[in-house]
């Protein structure tokens, strides 16, 4: 039986990845700012050097586009203001895009001749398709916040079967 207290981990082990961390910004709730906040989260993952794989990277600027999106259109009347978080771990990142608006919105798959409506549908979809998860959580303000986890890297899926 070994004696003594027992032996740290070695540090790459316990020290945060560069890219690690978490980011905060704010937005007016204007149709303006949903490419402002698709850019930001663009950017700022190149920035910080996160590898995340390109499928990802579509899906995630997807995921920011409609949730900046329902946001703007669905709760500027009580929410001036957004705020859109993203946290990357070392294996994964999350975005939540915050309103103050206080009605938690179901995902729902809109009717074939529909304009709009398939937002949150769009995003649980892709978000299930990476190996992801997303959610909706009420805020201390009253308002809520959608979130959606994926994974840096996608997935081992098998090849399609030809027929």
């Amino acid at each position: 039986m070994p004696s003594g207290p027992p032996a740290e981990p070695p540090e790459e082990l316990t020290s945060p990845l560069a890219y690690e961390g978490v980011w905060r910004f704010t937005a007016p709730a204007l149709e303006a700012s949903v490419p402002l906040a698709r850019h930001a989260v663009r950017d700022l993952l190149a920035e910080q050097r996160v590898p995340v794989a390109a499928d990802i990277m579509d899906g995630l600027l997807l995921i920011v586009s409609e949730l900046v999106t329902n946001a703007v259109r669905h709760a500027a009347l009580l929410s001036p203001q957004i705020a859109v978080q993203l946290t990357i771990g070392a294996n994964w990142l999350a975005v939540a895009v915050e309103d103050s608006h206080p009605y938690r919105p179901k995902a729902l798959e809109a009717d074939q001749g529909d304009v709009g409506g398939r937002g949150l549908w769009l995003v649980k979809t892709v978000t299930a398709e990476a190996g992801g998860k997303c959610g909706v959580e009420l805020t201390a303000n009253g308002g809520k916040a959608i979130w959606a986890e994926l994974p840096l890297t996608p997935l081992a899926t098998s090849p399609p079967t030809v027929r």
